[in-house]
């Protein structure tokens, strides 16, 4: 099951409170009731102690198909379960104690059965331990026990685990550096499509000689991969491969095509690339406009290099109005950053550009050319042109993209936590244009974040997941696919498909809605334009292939929204704020403008 991520870099496995169940026998369907004498067979053959009836029982019980969701019914059965050795069971009791669903949390209880769990194989149990040490979910950070248990996940396929492990070993962190073994294990998460593992692998072919040989056509395999599915990196990284000639024959259209995709999802160097490229009609038509549009935007970021040359256009009048002020504005940036300037020519120009600028200028407008540059604050980089240490590497993430929607008139929203995290820089775009947001609190367990805005908005009203039923109408407007798909808000509508997720998770739905990347933290509405869930992921094409040999159609999830409503809760200046549920009954696209006007487009920089 891989989480819907827009545009990049992080493909995050969803951590599941239910456990894969493949290897044990399969008792409940998992979208029809179960008939009444094979539920008072099951019960039976619970109460007289058969570990795999108490897991089946417990996880009937979560899912709540038959009944009312009976958390408490459901821990209690799976803690039978468990307490005899159930490998899936004790994983899940992890879960539960680790969110508390059913059972209050408890960090160390957590631990305790995930370790259970884990010392039987149970792969997901595993790779909850390392992010529990790695992350301090709970228990003090230890990257030791964190490493042991992402190698034991690595060790199983663990994709996200191996990428994890890759970068540990590579840079040294919490363990001893050893990059021949980290990047085994970036080829091995790249093997298995982990999109930021395809794109440092591709990387470490055309940058680390040292470490593997410079086959650009393998840099430009595993870029490509990458690129494919919206990766700002590997997209730029593909577009100096086609710059250069290495490993494809040179190709300047084909570079600009890939320095523009990256351009678009606020990649830095790639903005500078195809301003130079629409400067010089290099690949593309010669457009001194276009020029001027990505210079400022890779110069709002920051980049001494582009401070140069929109210097120059306003000089000149060249795409822009000719502004000596603001060429003085932007020549001070580049030589405050002289340091960053990519050649000795360059420095030189900016010096020699500066003195010249100041016997023409009057004191007037070098004193306002100066009040501008002392006040220039520059976005934070979204990207950088390669990983040279793990600082740099970190910085050179570009943005993921994703969906949320505000809950309060006064600008509280909510989004997935695989999509903005704590301590993520964060911007969401409204009717208003690009505003700020903090991250106030994250609900790892069940993939929620909630967030702040300053303003005021058009919140959904949120009602509780108890109500919906097999087959509802559901939708969701969201922002998928920015850079191919565009900026605009789309509508995907469809059905309640089951009322529980991958292996019977009690906390999901299934949903039929097609949803694609970038729809990841989307409200969920029914047809009176109530959130009933929150979308959260699709189910992995590949692992469709590999347990029934057929593509999945439409198989999409959203965490429910009586999970959203526990976790707002715990934030009574939130929860105190909440629209009532509407009743009414109210025409479809009366229902999506609601939808629509609430809907934002989250970057996480």
């Amino acid at each position: 099951m891989e989480p819907i991520r827009c545009s990049s870099l992080f493909v995050l496995c969803l951590v599941l409170a239910l456990a894969d169940c493949s290897k044990k026998k399969q008792v409940v369907n998992n979208q029809q009731p179960v008939p009444e004498a094979v539920a008072d067979e099951l019960l039976a053959k619970a109460e007289q102690g058969d570990a795999e009836a108490q897991f089946q029982l417990g996880r009937k019980y979560m899912s709540g198909r038959d009944d009312p969701e009976d958390q408490n019914k459901g821990f209690d059965w799976w803690l039978k379960a468990a307490t005899q050795g159930h490998v899936v069971a004790q994983n899940n009791i992890g879960h539960c104690y680790q969110g508390g669903i059913g059972v209050a949390e408890n960090a160390a209880e957590a631990v305790r059965w995930f370790v259970k769990s884990a010392k039987q194989g149970s792969v997901d149990a595993q790779y909850a331990l390392a992010l529990i040490y790695s992350e301090g979910l709970g228990m003090p950070k230890d990257e030791a026990e964190a490493m042991k248990w992402y190698r034991l996940a690595a060790e199983q396929g663990h994709v996200v685990a191996q990428y994890e492990l890759a970068e540990r070993l590579y840079y040294g962190l919490g363990t001893t550096k050893d990059e021949a073994e980290g990047t085994k294990w970036y080829r091995l998460a790249a093997e298995q499509g982990h999109v930021e593992a395809q794109t440092t692998f591709g990387a470490l072919y055309a940058i680390y000689g040292e470490t593997t040989p410079k086959f650009y056509a393998d840099a430009l395999k595993w870029s490509l991969k990458a690129a494919e599915k919206n990766n700002a990196n590997a997209q730029y990284n593909v577009g100096l491969l086609y710059s250069g000639g290495n490993g494809v024959p040179q190709d300047d259209v084909q570079a600009f095509k890939w320095f523009a995709k990256a351009a678009q999802q606020g990649h830095v160097y790639a903005q500078d690339k195809t301003a130079q490229m629409y400067e010089k009609g290099v690949g593309v038509v010669k457009s001194d406009r276009e020029a001027a549009s990505w210079y400022l935007k890779a110069s709002e970021q920051g980049l001494a290099d582009a401070h140069a040359s929109i210097g120059a256009l306003y000089c000149d009048g060249r795409g822009v109005a000719k502004d000596e002020t603001s060429a003085y504005k932007w020549w001070l940036l580049a030589k405050a950053q002289k340091n960053e300037l990519s050649t000795p020519q360059l420095v030189a120009a900016v010096e020699h550009n500066l003195q010249f600028l100041e016997t023409i200028l009057t004191p007037t407008q070098r004193a306002e050319g100066q009040r501008m540059a002392r006040e220039f604050t520059p976005l934070k980089a979204t990207s950088t042109e390669s990983p040279v240490s793990r600082e740099s590497h970190a910085e050179s993430r570009p943005q993921s993209t994703g969906s949320g929607f505000f809950i309060t008139e006064d600008g509280y929203l909510i989004t997935n936590q695989h999509v903005a995290d704590e301590g993520a820089a964060v911007r969401v775009t409204t009717s208003n244009g690009a505003i700020t947001a903090k991250v106030i609190k994250v609900d790892r367990a069940n993939d929620l974040t909630l967030l702040k805005a300053e303003g005021k908005f058009a919140p959904l009203a949120i009602t509780s997941s108890r109500g919906v039923r097999l087959g509802s109408t559901a939708a969701t407007v969201g922002f998928p696919n920015v850079g191919l798909q565009g900026y605009s808000p789309k509508l995907a509508k469809g059905e309640i498909a089951s009322l529980a997720g991958i292996q019977d998770d009690a906390r999901h739905f299934q949903i039929s809605v097609p949803v694609q990347p970038g729809n990841s933290g989307g409200a969920l509405v029914d047809e009176h334009g109530n959130v009933i869930g929150v979308v959260v992921a699709k189910l992995s094409q590949k692992a469709a292939i590999a347990t029934t040999g057929t593509l999945a159609e439409n198989v999409s999830y959203a965490v429910k929204s009586s999970y959203l409503l526990s976790f707002l809760e715990s934030v009574p200046e939130v929860a105190d704020k909440l629209k009532e549920p509407n009743t009414d009954d109210r025409k479809f696209e009366e229902v999506i403008k609601d939808a629509e006007q609430a809907a934002v487009l989250v970057l996480v920089y």
